[in-house]
Order: C-alpha cells, then structure tokens, then sequence
C-alpha cells in the first residue's frame, strides 16, 4: 500500500530542512569563533544581546509588510538569500594580529622562564608538539636600575657597549628546551609552567647574558617572549587577546558583526514568515505544525554533527577552520531558496487595521502572561545558544576535539530530544493544553541548567540534552501554536512576528547581555546554578497564576486574546 503523500506540504517541508542544516553548520559555532578571533564573553554577550534587539525589530516589521502588502514569498525568499550570502562572507573576517606572550624571567640559582595560566593543558599540548626540540627566543624585559648595576659589573666584561644603564628595557637571546617544562600550582587556580632556559653554545651571539650573576643575586622580571613559532605563540596568547575597550576601533570586528547582524536579520524574516505560511498552507490542521516542523530538526542534527566533524578534521592547529561550514551553508540555502519557489501560499483574510487588532492582545492578563513567558524562556535559550558550548570549552581539559562533541550535542538535541516532541506536539498540547506545556517548560530548563552546573568532564553533556525536547522541541510548537490560535484573523503573519520578537529581542537579547556578565565574573557553572534555580521559581509562579486564572477567569469571554471558537481556546488548558 503506497503512502497518502500530501505533495502540498512537501515545499514547507524541504524549507524548513534546508534552512536548519543550511544554518546548522555555522550559527552555532559563531560565540566560539569570537572567542578565537580574541573577543571576551562581556564583548559577545553584548553582540548577542544587539543581535537579538534586531531580530524583534525585524520579525514584526516584515511580518506587518507581509500582512500589509501581500508579499510574503518575495520578502521570504529575499531574506533567504541575504541569510546565506551574509554567513558566507564571514569567511574573509580579517584575523587580528596577536601581540606576542608576556612572561616573567627569574633568576636565582639558575635562569628560568615562567608562564601562568588556568589553562591546564597548555604544557601536554606544547610537550605533544614539540617532543625534544629547543626554540631558541629572544626575550625583550623590562629591568630595574640594581639590576643593571649588578649586570654591568659581572656581566658585560666581553661586551661592555651594552650596559646602558639608562635603557628601561634589555634583550636577551636563549634556548628553551620544549620538553622540560616543570609545574607549579598557585592558590588562585592557575598553573605556572617553568622552561629552563639553556646557555648557548656562543655565549658571544647572545646580546646579554644573565648566567654570569652569581647566585646571591636574584632578580624576576616581565618580558615579551619571541620564538618566531605561530603554535606557541597561541598557545602562550593571552585570552582574550582583544580587551573590551579596544574590540570596538578594530575593522576586523566591525566586519564580523556587521555580516552577523545581516544574518540575523534574515534569519528573524525567515523564521517569522516561515511559520506563518506553514499555519496558513495547513489552515484548520494546525495541530499538525510540529510534524512539518521536525524536518528542520533533521536537518538541523544531520549537518551540525557533519559540521563538527568537518572542524575538527580539517584544523591542524590549535585555532579552529571553518572555511569548510560556511561553503555548506551558502551551497544548502541556494537549494533553499529553490524550494521555498515551490510554496504555494496565499492569505485568504486581511486585517482591516492590524496594528490596533494586535495591540488588542496586550489588554489580555492571560496573553500578557504568555508574553512574559516567551520573555523568560528567551532568557534561557540565550544562555544555551551562546554559552553552552564555551562552558563545554573550558570544562575540556587538554581534549581535542571539541568540535565533533559539540556536534554530538546537537545531533543529540534534534534527533533525541526536538524530533519526538516536535512529531508528537500536537497530541500532547491536546492532552495537557498549551499553558500545561508552558509550565512543564520552565521545569525542564530548571533541571537542565543545575544539570549543567553540576558537570565535570564535557562528554556527560550529552544525555543532558535529551531535555532539548522539552526546552524547545515543546516549548516552540506551543508557542507557534498558541500564537497561531489568539493572533485575530489577517494577522498571523504579525502575531508570529510579534511573538519571535518578544522571545527573542527582549528574552535572548536580556540573557545575552546577563550570561556574558556572569560567565564573566562568577564562570559558566555557578551561572548555570543562578539560572537553574531561577527558572525553578518561574515554574512555581507561572503554575499558581495560571490555576489562579483559571479558577476565576473565564477563558470564553476573554475576547481580548483569542477571536477562536470557545472549544478551540479550551484546548489551551
């Protein structure tokens, strides 16, 4: 028996697969880019946090000009294009030139150069790369006036032009064996790594010599490190290498946050009108929006894995390549945009007046809820989008392929946690209504947040996302449903946009802002810790107020939030 295929349906579907593994490549590795590039967490929280302002500018004006003027397929396709084009030519952000290591120089018994990091694996990481090999370096100090008088008087009787007590600063050539690094624990957490630095074979070559003090004479002082080599320099780079102040004069960043505002601004429109002609394509099925919606998640886990592997098999260095993903997403969005021709969409209701229809909806107590809601799990989505995986990086220890677990994360995400709840959406908003599932939603973020905060070793991340089913599998068909239902007929596309916007330009752009600061001041586990017990409380709130609400308010005469039939707004309980 051959399957009943609504060919309708297949366009909206392709979509929604080839815009989620066209995106999945890339939007999830950008705040670990930034990272790289140099930038703090404060410098992308704030990036994010303008990011996401400009996706709720952006989701209700397209959504009204779609409404307004009947041009939902062109601004789509539009924006589909801009999407894919703008992630591409973040390919050609310009690196930033990275000032050389700092170090401290020691003398006492023997000449020393010290290096202190939280970073416990720069020492396995240099031994692996350079086995037995000696760098010779030049070390540019700064030195002290007694230093001075004790290096002119025992040091420079070879070459006496070189005591120049007047200099701030002198030069010394070394040789550093890579392979005898010793270690020393500090109290606040870091580790100092200790290279032994080597008397040259000519002593006359070197420009300055520290061996000739004897060893009652001890000095330590700061210099620049020079090996002439690319790795250890970026191993010994400081992090960030780019302070906040000074991200902002740089052309490099302009440029990379300039093509990720474009993105994300096509992103915003595809999304909002996206949803709205998948809910007009489906008309009275609307229950059966989670099942068009789960092929974005196949896409989205397919390609994310694809994407991870792909890093980390094509970078041999410690800085990631990523040339690879952003020629996967400019290549699978072309095939998007050839899809999405195919839709077939028209609106059969105009709104007569649709900005005062949806400002109806704030004199609703039971749609201002949902609003603030949407708010909050915003919040708690942008924790996870930009700093999950920057958490995972610094939990990592000296682990190399960080990449390919960070694709096993989202593959876990989509295949085991959206693409179930998402398939079975609509049976479980009819068994438990849409204001159920939103309480159940904020539980789950409660329990995958202090989960988050309790790991230890990164790779126990990944049962932990199976809760991706219910943080956004769950969480974005009722929202997408609920929207759907109250939004007054000819505003669909307005009410999706309005909604997307509330989400994201007030809840993403807020936890952007609030997890860069954090993660910043107090680290990624004591911020997922503040967020877990925070979304606890959320629960218990939401849950009393709603039972409230429901017990005093009656949901038919609620003509403010919903133009439905009365059974339809019951089925939101």
């Amino acid at each position: 028996m051959r399957p009943n295929i609504n060919k309708d349906l297949l366009p909206i579907k392709a979509h929604y697969f080839l815009f989620n593994a066209g995106t999945a490549p890339v939007v999830p590795f950008m705040p670990t880019l930034a990272k790289q590039l140099g930038y703090s967490s404060i410098v992308v929280g704030t990036m994010y946090t303008i990011l996401a302002v400009i996706g709720m500018l952006t989701k209700p004006l397209v959504g009204f000009l779609s409404d307004r003027y009947q041009r939902h397929r062109m601004l789509f396709i539009s924006c589909e294009i801009l999407t894919g084009l703008a992630f591409f030519l973040i390919t050609f952000t310009p690196g930033v030139q990275k000032p050389l290591p700092v170090v401290e120089l020691h003398h006492e018994s023997t000449t020393t150069v010290r290096y202190c990091s939280s970073d416990n694996c720069i020492s396995t990481n240099l031994k692996n790369h350079f086995q037995n090999q000696t760098l010779t370096c030049k070390l540019h100090c700064q030195i002290e006036p007694f230093i001075w008088n004790d290096m002119c008087k025992e040091c420079f009787q070879i070459k006496p032009e070189n005591c120049n007590r007047s200099s701030e600063y002198v030069d010394l050539i070394r040789d550093i064996n890579m392979n005898d690094i010793g270690m020393d624990q500090l109290t606040d957490g870091k580790t100092c790594m200790i290279f032994t630095v080597i008397q040259p074979a000519d002593d006359l070559e070197a420009l300055e010599s520290t061996d000739c003090l004897d060893n009652s004479t001890y000095f330590n002082t700061t210099c620049e490190l020079n090996c002439n080599n690319e790795y250890l320099h970026s191993q010994l780079a400081e992090s960030p290498v780019i302070s906040n102040s000074d991200a902002v004069s740089l052309y490099q960043f302009w440029w990379f946050f300039g093509m990720l505002t474009i993105s994300w601004i096509g992103m915003a429109a595809v999304v909002s009108i996206g949803d709205a002609i998948c809910f007009a394509i489906l008309g009275e099925r609307g229950h059966l929006y989670g099942k068009q919606r789960l092929y974005g998640s196949v896409g989205w886990g397919i390609f994310s894995i694809l994407a991870g592997i792909l890093v980390d098999s094509m970078s041999t260095d410690t800085e990631k390549d990523y040339t690879a993903v952003f020629w996967m997403t400019a290549i699978i969005m072309a095939l998007d945009v050839l899809a999405s021709i195919k839709l077939k969409h028209t609106q059969t209701h105009l709104s007569p007046n649709i900005l005062k229809d949806v400002g109806q909806m704030f004199l609703s107590m039971r749609c201002v809820i949902f609003f603030i809601w949407c708010v909050f799990i915003g919040l708690g989505t942008a924790l996870i989008w930009n700093f999950l995986f920057w958490h995972l990086e610094n939990l990592s220890s000296c682990q190399d392929s960080m990449k390919t677990l960070q694709g096993f994360v989202m593959a876990i995400q989509c295949f085991c946690g959206e693409l179930p709840f998402f398939f079975s959406s609509g049976w479980i908003l009819k068994k438990i209504g849409h204001i159920n599932a939103m309480s159940l939603v904020l539980f789950g973020f409660g329990v995958r947040f202090i989960l988050y905060s309790m790991l230890q070793d990164p790779w126990y991340v990944l049962p932990i996302e199976l809760l991706n089913g219910v943080t956004f599998g769950l969480f974005y068909a009722t929202m997408a449903s609920y929207a759907s239902i109250v939004a007054p007929p000819g505003t669909e596309t307005t009410m999706q946009g309005l909604v997307g916007a509330i989400f994201e330009g007030i809840g993403v752009s807020t936890g952007s802002f609030v997890g860069g600061l954090l993660f910043d001041s107090v680290g990624g586990g004591h911020t997922f810790e503040i967020f877990g017990v925070s979304f606890f409380i959320a629960f218990i709130v939401h849950f009393c107020i709603q039972k409230y609400l429901q017990r005093h308010q009656s949901a038919d005469t609620d003509e403010n939030c919903c133009r439905s039939p009365p059974k339809t707004f019951r089925s939101l309980w």
